[in-house]
């Protein structure tokens, strides 16, 4: 009886954690859907906005991260039930640099409106990797709120387009800069915001694979996954 009052009590810390957790993971997709809503419309109290939330992502990080410490020296959770408190430290760790990535996407849209730097058509340059990125971002949550594998292996291959898509962006800036040099201060800063919604796109995938990790018990980082059966 004591163990199994134990584990349900485990069982519901746990998922308080998860729901932090995913609590965390909706606030930095605002964070990002408002980072890529200033660079379109060069909205600067509204950059600033974004880059002020980063701090309650920040703390939450924080308090995830000693909640989980505490669970484990607490219920000294079992091989399996380790594994998912280990690989929800990994989430939260994803989802803090999401946000930072998000600050550095409304600290260069700041900078461009106080420059007045205007037809470029910067949005338009990094609209569909924006939009991509965002779903797999919103995807992989959701993979991990419902432990779904085989949507994680989905969001895994989806990343190979967001880097693709990254890699074409590179060529044409660069395009444009041999072109007409005069696009060069522009045409870097949307390099960088294209890099860091790459960069999320990336954490976007280490979440689903900590998904893999938690369902499968395989860690398939640096390697080819192999599909789930069934």
């Amino acid at each position: 009886m004591i163990g199994e009052h134990s584990s349900k009590q485990y069982d519901h810390e746990l998922e308080g954690i998860r729901s932090k957790v995913l609590l965390m993971g909706g606030m930095v997709e605002t964070q990002f859907e408002e980072a890529l809503n200033c660079f379109r419309v060069g909205d600067t109290a509204k950059a600033e906005k974004v880059m002020a939330d980063d701090h309650a992502v920040n703390q939450l990080e924080v308090s995830l991260d000693d909640a989980c410490s505490h669970l484990i020296v607490k219920r000294q959770p079992a091989a399996n039930d380790l594994r998912t408190v280990m690989a929800t430290i990994k989430v939260i760790t994803d989802l803090e640099r999401i946000g930072d990535e998000a600050s550095k996407i409304a600290r260069t849209a700041k900078s461009l409106h106080e420059r007045g730097v205007t037809g470029f058509g910067h949005y338009d340059i990094i609209r569909t990797i924006g939009k991509n990125t965002a779903d797999l971002l919103h995807d992989s949550l959701d993979a991990f709120a419902r432990l779904d594998g085989k949507q994680a292996l989905t969001i895994i291959a989806g990343d190979e387009i967001i880097d693709h898509e990254f890699r074409t962006i590179l060529r044409n800036l660069i395009t444009f800069m041999m072109e007409d040099p005069r696009t060069i201060s522009s045409a870097l800063d949307t390099l960088w915001v294209a890099k860091a919604i790459e960069r999320i796109g990336d954490h976007a995938k280490n979440i689903a694979e900590y998904v893999i990790y938690v369902v499968e018990g395989r860690d398939i980082r640096h390697s080819k996954p192999v599909p789930l059966e069934g």
